[in-house]
């Protein structure tokens, strides 16, 4: 591994030449609670950069995977230092854009509000709902005003079909789902669970996609999620949800969903970005 190259960055995206390398990565990957490491690169260094929001919540790992160029960064930080409600998702979100991404596979842990959703199974959502109530949602805060429409397709659709395949060579996955995100850092009271499942219809539930999948797709770029189900949150009796039991589970499936992210992301078309990018037309007043 090289050291980290400290990179300030005042424009965006950079260019490789500052980087080192001989183009920029196209897919960036954010790993979630368990997956601080990269750990399926075969050469790899570190870059800090400083964004208009700050401090991402780690340096961005860039690495190779297939011969080409792919971002890691960990949401929570290394050693989980951040909190779901205290993540820099904007400086994250940034940082990615400004080193050339396009592409964005994030990696989550969820609780399960679905019966045949069992621990241990992947999921590939392809909707959510957003229940968090104080988080930094967008870039365009003012004066300039724009309203992202990306309500039929939120995650991509190839991209999705892409994880479903190489997942379900490896592990039960159910392709599909409504995301529900609570602000967290708490678990959820057995009547919200309820009210998510049986009034909202969602499938899964978790604390960190939005404002996540917001910003990233503010940006142009493409998102997709392989969530792994950790629990049963807490509308299953007699079915505590706990840190402990969440971070066994995920470290259970660890090498199974690297072995997934090695498997997609050589198969991702270069230019499935463009579609994405299309929700920035006409979105600003």
């Amino acid at each position: 591994m090289v050291g980290v190259r400290k990179l300030t960055v005042t424009r965006a995206p950079v260019s490789p030449s500052e980087l080192g390398i001989d183009s920029l990565p196209y897919v960036g990957v954010i790993g979630g609670s368990g997956l601080y490491e990269a750990g399926f690169f075969s050469d790899y260094f570190e870059v800090q950069i400083h964004t208009p929001y700050g401090l991402p919540s780690d340096n961005v790992v860039i690495g190779r995977v297939g011969g080409e160029w792919v971002a890691f960064l960990p949401r929570h930080g290394r050693g989980h230092r951040y909190p779901p409600h205290r993540i820099p998702y904007r400086a994250n979100a940034w940082a990615l854009w400004a080193l050339g991404v396009k592409v964005v596979i994030s990696v989550s842990a969820v609780g399960s509000l679905r019966q045949d959703f069992a621990p241990g199974d992947f999921v590939i959502p392809d909707q959510f709902f957003d229940a968090t109530k104080g988080r930094e949602y967008t870039f365009f805060d003012g004066p300039r005003t724009c309203h992202i429409q990306i309500g039929l397709e939120p995650f991509n659709p190839i991209i999705n079909q892409l994880l479903y395949e190489e997942a379900s060579r490896v592990n039960r996955t159910h392709l599909g789902g409504c995301y529900v995100c609570i602000e967290g850092p708490r678990f959820s009271t057995k009547a919200e669970s309820r009210v998510w499942r049986d009034v909202y219809g969602c499938d899964i539930i978790g604390m960190t996609l939005v404002p996540e999948i917001n910003l990233v797709r503010e940006l142009g770029m493409c998102y997709s999620l392989l969530a792994l189900v950790t629990d049963y949150d807490i509308w299953v009796p007699h079915q505590p949800v706990t840190a402990e039991l969440v971070e066994r589970v995920m470290s259970e499936k660890l090498d199974l969903a690297r072995k997934v992210l090695l498997s997609v992301i050589p198969r991702i078309p270069r230019d499935v970005h463009v579609k994405c990018e299309e929700v920035l037309k006409n979105a600003c007043v």
